[in-house]
């Protein structure tokens, strides 16, 4: 190997991507608690549930109201789709990356090993603050809805149950955290017997289909079959298919934004799996479309049958909120149905704060492991826990407790905008790495032909992410201009740009780390074997026919079964 092609960093990296001489000697019980492997045994069932898992919880049925009341019907159809094309070309990048380099620290590491070390101490900290937040969102939604039943029990005293649970569910080893993820997303909206359930792609497809069976419902209600009347496009003219017109639009990118935030988690969940050449390629095809039908067609579907206007939505001052979903079925008649939703939602929100609590500690991890973050975050235990990380995360998201002062509705609003401002940061910054990526092969003249995964419409389309989420990152919060100037907005919607900023410039200037040349970037560390380049002849051989497997698989199929096997499974 030449020297273009050695990892650049001062220390020897292992297999995760991870320093194994920052932390001293590592046969003392003591130095292997900070050293030790994440285990690697994710299944690609494990994790295409652990993405759609967690991003299908508050987000969409909670979340989903409070965007409908900010832009109306035709306003969330534009954001949501608009976040959907970006979401798309950065999963693409991130697939590229994460096939190639599976390793716990994802684009965090990429942005070292690419980019700068600065650039992945800010990148990191951002990541794992958007995840706190989103986890904080989801103690806040789910004290909301479970008080759809009663409000005997204060809103504080469903947040601490909820995080005790949350922090218990963590705490076990990553093969049982995969199966209840598994089993939780596979409940999320399930309302019969699964005696029948075979398999874990069986389990994907009935997920997928209870969630289009409410389509179906929604269709029946809309037309009048079911309900006390016919609404159609009703509530698209009454009270208007916008509520605030491109300035309503501005104010749901954010939450679009937030929504769609998971879908990188995938990145994350590659350095734990067993065979990512094969799962993660899968789960970004699979779990982008799936997310962007379940999220666009909810949000057509509740703009149909919910007037924008209804009071039972989410919104600033709520002391209460209401699943749109919940709201359609009431008002339908179905009460029965409207209850079995909510309670479908705790699970589903119980489901999410697992995912949460998993990427913000594995994020941590890596950060304390590499020096970003205090070295007693990232020690494991014997199952291979990162548990100092999980309480660190799990003891910040208390800020959901905020809302218990306050209107919930109002620190709902803010959390949703602070997270969706770091989420198009964490994804402009993955399109700079993969671009910076790109350069590296060129200039250690690498082929792209032996790339396992490479991403699609490269580099129109990751240019265009780029260019997209920094624009958001401005204009998302353009309202607080309007008159009158709104000083909280303008800092709600702002105050991460500096702040990112800060800590990559102050990192840069303490450490004095410079960017990367391209000829010098570490393209080979964290590899598995037979993955890419460098892999013996055997494992080409084996990788050859893995995919001529594939696509002789592929010319069977029909278009009909194709389709199919993407929305479904």
């Amino acid at each position: 190997m030449t020297a273009t092609e050695k990892a650049t960093h001062p220390t020897v990296v292992d297999d995760d991507g991870l320093e194994s001489n920052i932390h001293g000697d590592s046969d003392s019980a003591s130095a292997e608690a900070y050293s030790a492997p994440l285990h690697r045994r994710l299944k690609s069932r494990h994790i295409q549930m652990i993405a759609i898992g967690g991003i299908i919880g508050p987000g969409l049925f909670v979340g989903s109201g409070n965007a409908l009341h900010l832009a109306g019907p035709a306003g969330i159809l534009i954001s949501f789709s608009l976040v959907g094309i970006i979401v798309f070309f950065v999963m693409q990048s991130l697939g590229e990356l994460a096939t190639l380099i599976p390793v716990s620290g994802s684009f965090t590491d990429y942005a070292s090993r690419f980019g700068d070390d600065a650039l992945s101490f800010a990148l990191g900290w951002a990541y794992w603050y958007l995840w706190v937040t989103v986890l904080a969102n989801e103690y806040n939604a789910i004290s909301l809805v479970i008080r759809y039943w009663s409000d005997v029990v204060p809103q504080w005293a469903w947040i601490l149950i909820f995080w005790f649970v949350f922090i218990g569910l963590s705490m076990v080893g990553i093969l049982a955290y995969g199966e209840i993820e598994f089993w939780l997303s596979l409940y999320v909206l399930l309302k019969y017997s699964l005696k029948s359930i075979r398999g874990a792609k069986t389990a994907i497809r009935i997920k997928v289909l209870s969630i289009i069976i409410f389509f179906i419902v929604a269709i029946f209600i809309s037309a009048g079959v079911i309900g006390p009347q016919k609404i159609g496009f009703k509530y698209w003219r009454d009270p208007g298919a916008f509520a605030d017109s491109i300035n309503g639009v501005a104010n749901t990118f954010v939450i679009a934004g937030t929504l769609y935030a998971g879908t990188e988690m995938v990145g994350i969940t590659a350095g734990e799996a067993g065979n990512p050449r094969r799962a993660v390629p899968r789960a970004i095809r699979q779990v982008f479309w799936r997310i962007l039908i379940f999220y666009v067609g909810m949000m057509f579907f509740i703009g149909i049958l919910i007037p924008w206007n209804d009071e039972s939505l989410l919104s600033k001052g709520s002391k209460t909120a209401t699943s749109p979903l919940t709201i359609a079925l009431s008002d339908a008649g179905i009460t029965a149905g409207a209850s079995l939703i909510n309670a479908v939602i705790v699970i589903a929100v119980i489901s999410a704060g697992n995912s949460s609590l998993y990427v913000s500690s594995r994020t941590m991890l890596f950060m304390a492991r590499t020096g970003k973050a205090p070295r007693i975050l990232g020690k494991v235990n014997k199952a291979g826990v990162p548990w100092v990380s999980l309480l660190f995360s799990n003891l910040v998201a208390c800020i959901a407790f905020l809302s218990v002062s306050d209107a919930a509705g109002t620190v709902y609003e803010a959390l949703i905008t602070l997270s969706g401002v770091a989420t198009f940061i964490v994804w402009g910054t993955i399109s700079l790495v993969h671009i910076r990526f790109r350069n590296g092969l060129a200039a250690q003249n690498q082929s792209i032909d032996d790339l396992p995964f490479k991403a699609l419409w490269y580099p129109y389309g990751t240019y265009f992410a780029l260019a997209a989420n920094v624009f958001l990152v401005f204009f998302q919060g353009y309202t607080a201009f309007l008159n009158p100037f709104s000083v909280s907005e303008f800092v709600i919607g702002y105050i991460l740009l500096p702040c990112f900023v800060a800590l990559f410039l102050g990192y840069k200037f303490w450490k004095r780390t410079k960017w990367v040349r391209a000829a010098e970037m570490d393209i080979w560390s964290g590899r598995r074997e037979g993955v890419g380049w460098g892999g013996n002849e055997n494992d080409k051989g084996t990788e050859g026919g893995e995919k001529d497997a594939e696509r002789e698989d592929k010319k069977k199929k029909s278009l009909g079964k194709k389709i199919r096997a993407v929305v479904v499974g």
